[in-house]
């Protein structure tokens, strides 16, 4: 017979999914294909991405972190066509050392966040045991102590991986900002 899984494991499997997400739009892969030469409607399909990008940093910054993280994935979506059809000349176009810099800063923004959010969850399962040993031993106040702490925690590395995901997506504006003119 199975044991029900713990309430948290669900948002553990959600945040790891966050995670995953960002490292994928760290890593853009190169076409397979000849893809079309990018244009006006490309153009829009970056305005489109750096405005669900830029509403989506609103949304994390007014805690409002699974709107956030709707917008993201959304402008990831976006991100992955345009990496796709314009990947070519994307990769003609070489970064300025300015933009060298973002990215490194923004790759670094990102990795932090995303270790930040792993120690987060390491650290909250663990209060969950812990929690559990207690309400075992018939110390119920102290369990429910500890099960507030572990939700905030869990809730924090959500938070977290949500962010690396932004600052992965930023790079991604960086690298297609010719589209814009």
């Amino acid at each position: 017979m199975m044991t029900p899984k713990p309430r948290h494991f669900w948002l553990s499997v959600l945040v790891l999914g966050c995670l995953a997400g960002a490292l994928a739009a760290q890593t853009a892969a190169p076409p397979a294909a000849p893809s079309p030469a990018c244009g006006p409607d490309h153009a829009i399909i970056y305005k489109r991405a750096v405005s669900l990008l830029d509403s989506a940093e609103k949304k994390l910054n007014s805690k409002y972190t699974a709107e956030a993280k709707a917008l993201l994935k959304e402008a990831n979506a976006l991100f992955t066509i345009l990496t796709k059809e314009c990947g070519p000349s994307q990769a003609e176009r070489l970064l300025t050392e300015k933009e060298l810099q973002q990215e490194a800063i923004n790759k670094k923004l990102s990795e932090d966040a995303l270790a930040q959010s792993e120690r987060l969850l390491k650290t909250a399962a663990d209060k969950e045991k812990q929690a559990e040993q207690l309400e075992r031993q018939g110390k119920d106040e102290a369990s429910l102590a500890l099960q507030r702490q572990a939700k905030a925690e869990y809730e924090l590395a959500h938070l977290q991986a949500v962010k690396a995901q932004l600052y992965a997506l930023r790079n991604q504006q960086m690298i297609f900002q010719y589209l814009r003119k």
